[in-house]
């Protein structure tokens, strides 16, 4: 083979070889996208860089496999609805201290799945795996009761938290999709 023949068959190769990496790249992100749902976009935003935010996305999935998450028995569902509904009630009276007790709910709950409770940031990275779609939500409630620990939360601020709170607590006690395999 001639000089020029080796250097289109190395520019070919080079050109494949791109190719499929910018393709693995792609459907990485995209396998990414699809699980973590907005998260991705929070991660990305947070970490400032894809690569580093698809890095850590893919770590919060690796550890989160090594736990032994369950689903709820029927009469745990039962105890922690009824549970909710007098913090709830309780909203009427004293919005803090539902709010207060909504957090600590949600994390009973999780404790009862089987999620480790560590730090807040730590609780929301490990939920972001199965529960994409509310921890957000569950971000915004946590932000709204510690403005509300240090007196600055208005009403209508922890009327949003409850419904955060609640919107994740239905999520966790897996209510409102009865039937529905769970992501992973």
């Amino acid at each position: 083979m001639s000089t020029i023949s080796w250097i289109v068959l190395i520019a070919v190769i080079l050109l494949a070889a791109i190719a499929v990496w910018g393709f693995l790249v792609q459907r990485r992100s995209s396998r990414l996208r699809g699980k973590f749902g907005p998260e991705y976009q929070t991660a990305v935003r947070d970490y400032g860089d894809r690569a580093r935010a698809e890095k850590a996305l893919e770590r919060r999935a690796e550890r989160t496999e090594n736990y032994h998450i369950r689903s709820l028995t029927k009469e745990e569902q039962q105890r922690f609805t009824e549970e909710w509904r007098q913090t709830q009630a309780r909203f009427v009276d004293d919005p803090p201290l539902a709010i207060r007790e909504a957090d600590h709910l949600v994390c009973e709950v999780m404790r009862m799945r089987g999620y480790p409770m560590a730090d807040f940031d730590r609780r929301a990275e490990d939920l972001s795996v199965d529960h994409p779609d509310v921890v957000r939500t569950y971000r915004n409630a946590h932000e709204i009761a510690v403005t509300e620990q240090e007196g600055r939360a208005t009403t209508e601020d922890l009327r949003r938290a409850i419904v955060y709170y609640r919107e994740l607590f239905d999520e966790l006690l897996e209510t409102s999709h009865a039937g529905t395999p769970r992501r992973r």
